[in-house]
């Protein structure tokens, strides 16, 4: 199947062409037909598989009739990302070149003069991470009662990010008639829900199982241990064994890890740069556009760059540390091995995520093969024990404490504390100094359970006892002058 067979205007048709796209993508061949005949569409596809084609060009062609007005948009594309809405934007730019269409981009960290401006001459296309367009909404400077078409894009980062309660507020804002047209690379029971309520009808498409990764993509774990410093080495190790890595992304779970290993791959020579969700957004897009031109090699990032991002030659991708979730291991494995091309992920395992590894290869229904070697029974039992000894990093020593001596039967117990009829010695750390001239030392406070004490030393020797063995619960504490 062909371009020309899809029922694609000729303005978009050219467009394409001038793009250097030959032949569809599987799910831009199931999706644009359905697209175009007005009919709601959810699309199951993987990261890498053409999603924004799939979904820009009906609406390029669909919009080519008809003039927004002022502040009343007439389609709509929700996205989780700034990234991913400025890359979405580049395409509708490169796609609608020959079109003379208004396209507004609404998102955090840009100002909202020149989002209002855009507004204001009417906007075509708007394309926006929900936080920002519900911002305009609120201040009045947008309205969406004419939108014709709303596309929600990776709806499960949406659920991820907990963008999914945004979401629904926006559309039961939109019209009803609206065209709805929905894309998601898994179906969890909360995605399928939002479905159910907001798309009537829809056509389904899919490209390749949900969860699933590519064929040409070569997949690899490494035993290592635990130690941050050892895996930092390993890592190390394997950057310098493969010489042809054009440019890789290295994801961490944790954003502080993103900054450690940057600092320790530049020190060790490597051309490393950091993208977390921490950076203002200008240091984002600047960051990312120089990966993208080959300025910067290893790109070191959390998983806020895991999903969507344009950047179709990355040869190789690492991870540092094995995802938390099995389907955030389809998305970062998913960067590499696009459209087509070969790509190669190396996984670094510790004894800690071989639980998390091991549900990864039943979500992908596939093993993954063992760089040198798979860890040993002996491997396993080695590093359980050097943890239980207390080298783990960040473990507690599991030695018990050094405890007293037992006392004999015919030592007398000791009271606790000390005997409130005798006077409180100087401690020779602090405060012991003697007062001036004479001056006696202030006895301490009587203990809650000082105070519970009852009767005097007069009283314990009427019943026969005396100074010597008189029992702690008859003593009564000094009186103080």
């Amino acid at each position: 199947m062909t371009f020309d067979e899809l029922g694609l205007s000729d303005k978009v048709r050219e467009a394409v062409k001038a793009a250097g796209f030959e032949t569809p993508t599987p799910i831009q061949a199931q999706a644009i037909p359905p697209a175009l005949e007005r009919r709601d569409v959810l699309g199951l596809a993987q990261t890498g598989s053409g999603k924004t084609a799939a979904f820009a060009l009906p609406m390029l062609t669909m919009l080519e009739k008809g003039r927004a007005r002022a502040r009343m948009p007439r389609s709509l594309v929700l996205e989780p990302t700034r990234e991913l809405a400025v890359q979405v934007h580049e395409a509708f730019e490169r796609l609608g070149r020959g079109h003379k269409l208004t396209i507004a981009l609404l998102m955090g960290g840009v100002s909202f003069d020149e989002q209002n401006a855009k507004i204001d001459r009417g906007a075509d296309i708007v394309i926006a991470t929900p936080g920002r367009l519900l911002d305009h909404l609120e201040r009045g400077k947008l309205m969406l009662h004419s939108i014709e078409i709303l596309v929600v894009d990776e709806a499960d980062r949406m659920l991820d990010m907990g963008f999914i309660p945004d979401v629904e507020r926006i559309c039961r804002i939109l019209p009803i008639t609206r065209q709805t047209l929905f894309f998601s690379a898994t179906m969890p029971a909360e995605i399928q829900r939002i479905t159910n309520q907001f798309l009537h009808n829809p056509v389904r498409v899919e490209a390749q199982p949900p969860s699933s990764t590519t064929a040409s993509l070569i997949q690899r774990a490494v035993w290592t241990s635990s130690d941050p410093a050892d895996k930092r080495a390993k890592l190390r190790e394997l950057l310098k064994t493969y010489d042809n890595i054009k440019n890789a992304i290295v994801f961490c779970n944790r954003k502080t890890t993103v900054g450690t290993l940057e600092r320790s791959l530049k020190r060790h020579g490597f051309n490393a740069s950091a993208l977390h969700g921490d950076m203002d957004q200008f240091s984002r897009l600047k960051t990312l556009e120089a990966f993208r031109r080959g300025e910067v090699t290893y790109l070191i990032a959390s998983d806020v760059a895991a999903r969507g991002l344009d950047i179709p030659q990355v040869s190789h991708v690492f991870n540092f540390d094995v995802p938390v979730s099995s389907e955030d291991y389809v998305h970062r494995v998913g960067r590499t091995g696009r459209a087509g091309r070969e790509g190669h992920s190396f996984t670094l395992v510790t004894p800690d995520d071989l639980r998390a590894f091991h549900a990864i290869e039943a979500l992908i229904k596939k093993e993954i093969e063992w760089q040198d070697h798979a860890p040993s029974e002996d491997d396993i039992a080695e590093a359980k024990a050097a943890r239980r000894r207390g080298r783990g990093p960040g473990k507690r020593s599991t030695a018990k404490p050094e405890q007293k001596p037992a006392r004999s039967k015919s030592e007398p117990r000791q009271a606790k504390g000390r005997s409130k009829s005798e006077p409180r010695e100087a401690d020779a750390g602090a405060k012991s100094e003697a007062r001036k001239d004479g001056e006696e030392k202030r006895q301490p406070k009587p203990r809650k359970d000082d105070r519970r004490r009852r009767g005097d030393d007069d009283a314990g020797e009427a019943l026969g006892f005396h100074a010597g063995n008189m029992p702690a619960f008859l003593a009564r504490p000094p009186v103080r002058n």
